[in-house]
């Protein structure tokens, strides 16, 4: 079979859909499987729910951990993307037990990792730890990949919570994992590529912003906008940092650009509707 990571695009769902079809075309077996879950996955991200929920049904229990962790896994994430929580919440308890009987070190991470996201508020805390007690212990490199999404995550329910100054702290942390990912040229994993990099960046300017460290996180945002221009995050944040320091006028372009771009975004667009609106309105 393929490397998965290797055929996922993340910011592409629609390609990474194509990729899965033509490699389930010779695919057989418990490889064939493992990859009709990604398949469901990728149908999720596009939200087409009910084509993932039947490609998931079709994937049998063959008695394999392997299968029976990844189909548990992405039938959560379906859910889960598709406003139930709830009923989410078994298959990723079901998913991390079967990684864990099994030593599937990498996919007990993911499990643990999608608990933390569904449960609400402080109850998120020690599933990121736990999440994070797995990579931090495993020889496992796909398992150790997770350090960084997790402490991402992490940071943005400590700031959630309010706890700001330790939501920066776990933000520099998994930018230091980044960076030395990048530096050992090992960067590329299931959950992105080099793109976490400039995220893990951006991040800790936002947690600077939120601080009132607003000089320093404008330096952040506009390096990061001099390296990539069409990323419609860092234009927000660099308008509302401007904003922030009182000069509107040199923020309203960037809020213009923002919106221009991030309207483009359906999951924003469904979600985050008032975001968006804000963006429109400050930059007209």
């Amino acid at each position: 079979m393929a490397d998965i990571a290797e055929l996922w695009d993340f910011d592409r769902p629609d390609v990474s859909e194509e990729r899965f079809r033509a490699a389930l075309v010779a695919a057989t077996g418990s490889d064939a499987l493992v990859l009709r879950t990604q398949l469901a996955r990728a149908l999720g991200l596009r939200r087409r729910f009910e084509e993932a929920a039947a490609e998931l049904d079709a994937v049998p229990d063959n008695g394999d951990p392997l299968v029976r962790t990844y189909r548990e896994l992405e039938r959560g994430r379906v859910l889960n993307s598709g406003g139930d929580p709830d009923g989410a919440r078994a298959h990723f308890l079901t998913a991390l037990a079967e990684a864990e009987a099994a030593g599937l070190d990498h996919l007990a991470a993911d499990a643990a990792h999608m608990m933390a996201i569904v449960e609400p508020g402080e109850a998120q805390l020690p599933w990121a730890e736990r999440a994070l007690a797995i990579a931090s212990a495993s020889a496992d490199p796909r398992a150790r990949r997770w350090i960084g999404s997790v402490s991402h995550n992490l940071g943005w329910t400590l700031h959630g919570l309010g706890r700001h100054e330790e939501a920066l702290a776990v933000w520099r942390r998994a930018l230091a994992f980044r960076e030395e990912q990048f530096g050992e040229e090992q960067f590329r994993e299931e959950q992105g590529d080099a793109g976490a990099l400039h995220i893990a960046q951006w991040t800790v300017a936002r947690g600077l912003r939120s601080l009132g460290r607003y000089e320093e996180a404008l330096a952040i945002q506009r390096d990061l906008a001099g390296r990539v221009d069409s990323d419609g995050y860092v234009r927000e944040e660099l308008g509302e940092l401007l904003l922030a320091l009182g000069r509107p006028d040199e923020a309203r372009p960037h809020f213009a650009a923002a919106y221009a771009m991030l309207s483009q975004d359906e999951w924003l667009a469904a979600d985050e509707p008032d975001r968006l609106a804000r963006l429109a309105a400050l930059g007209a």
